[in-house]
């Protein structure tokens, strides 16, 4: 897997993450993008806040149920699940801070992180569907265009024998020949009738 495949396999995750908080009626839910040179380990910081310890477990269960189902990624640790007032989710490539609002506001995490560039859930999905629209735009303009099928050829009809052709001539011509003779002896047959009996006729004269 290349840097860049890697990077948007981890805003995939943040973006799963952050809509679990949205589910579980997270507030104020903030993703920071770290800079690199300030950042250490992690990539991102993902911040929600609730109104109370129990929404901050169910916040905190949620995130870790989908990505473990979806993705099958674990946290690294956990931290703060006792107390309800800040949980942390280690999943080095990217921390979850699920704060009590009054705790968020004292710690300000996003103010310490002042070179860190925040967006909302809603900016960093379309951030993450542009450019994964624009790699696949790449990949289809690296891919070779496919040829086209050729056109099937239409089956030559073969052709008969010469031999074959005189052979089925055969019965019609014999069959023509016998036609044409029959009438001809039928009519040759009272001629020389009419002779016998004009030669009977002569010899009773005589």
């Amino acid at each position: 897997m290349t840097t860049t495949q890697a990077h948007q396999q981890i805003r995939i995750l943040v973006q799963a993450a952050a809509a679990a908080c949205e589910d579980k009626k997270g507030e104020d839910t903030r993703i920071l993008e770290l800079d690199p040179i300030d950042s250490g380990l992690s990539d991102f910081f993902l911040v929600t806040s609730a109104s109370n310890d129990r929404q901050t477990m169910a916040i905190a269960d949620e995130i870790e149920y989908r990505l473990k189902k979806e993705f099958g990624v674990y946290a690294n640790s956990v931290e703060g699940r006792r107390k309800g007032d800040w949980i942390l989710l280690d999943y080095v490539d990217f921390v979850v801070h699920v704060f009590l609002a009054e705790r968020r506001a004292f710690y300000d995490i996003e103010r310490l992180r002042k070179s860190a560039r925040p967006l909302s859930p809603a900016e960093f999905d379309a951030e993450l569907k542009a450019a994964l629209a624009k790699k696949t735009l790449a990949v289809r303009k690296k891919a070779p265009a496919k040829a086209k099928p050729a056109a099937k050829a239409k089956p030559v009809a073969k052709a008969k024998p010469a031999a074959a052709k005189t052979k089925a001539a055969l019965p019609k011509a014999k069959k023509a020949v016998k036609k044409v003779a029959v009438p001809a002896r039928k009519a040759a047959v009272p001629t020389k009738k009419a002779a016998a009996k004009k030669a009977a006729a002569r010899k009773s004269k005589a």
